[in-house]
């Protein structure tokens, strides 16, 4: 079994910053791609920012230049680093990784998810 637990959601002002967490745990032989997605109330769930295991990242437009995504390896753990937050980051957000369990196989996890507000 594996689980992926966010941390660091919350409420703050237009142009404030937050940091989220993940922490993955249980049964891994290694993390391939890792990730935050969103989802906004009435919308669907969206990539917010993937990074490999060798460290390459993307992002969804809409964040670039905002948000930062980082990951410790050793540590088993992705972070979204995001400034400059607008209503529009309004959501929750998911922590997902692509996983090599002991049996051989790669699944995806997801995590239980984190409010992000936006308001002030």
């Amino acid at each position: 079994q594996v689980q992926l637990v966010e941390s660091g959601g919350g409420l703050v002002q237009p142009g404030g910053s937050l940091r989220l967490s993940c922490a993955a745990s249980g049964s891994i032989s290694r993390i391939y791609t890792m990730a935050w997605y969103r989802q906004a109330p009435g919308k669907q769930r969206e990539l917010v920012a993937a990074i490999t295991e060798g460290g390459n990242t993307n992002y969804v437009d809409s964040v670039k230049g905002r948000f930062t995504i980082a990951r410790d390896n050793a540590k088993n753990m992705v972070y979204l680093q995001m400034n400059s937050l607008k209503p529009d980051d309004t959501a929750v957000y998911y922590c997902y990784a692509n996983v090599l369990v002991p049996t051989g196989t790669h699944n995806g996890y997801w995590g239980q998810g984190t409010q992000v507000t936006i308001s002030s």
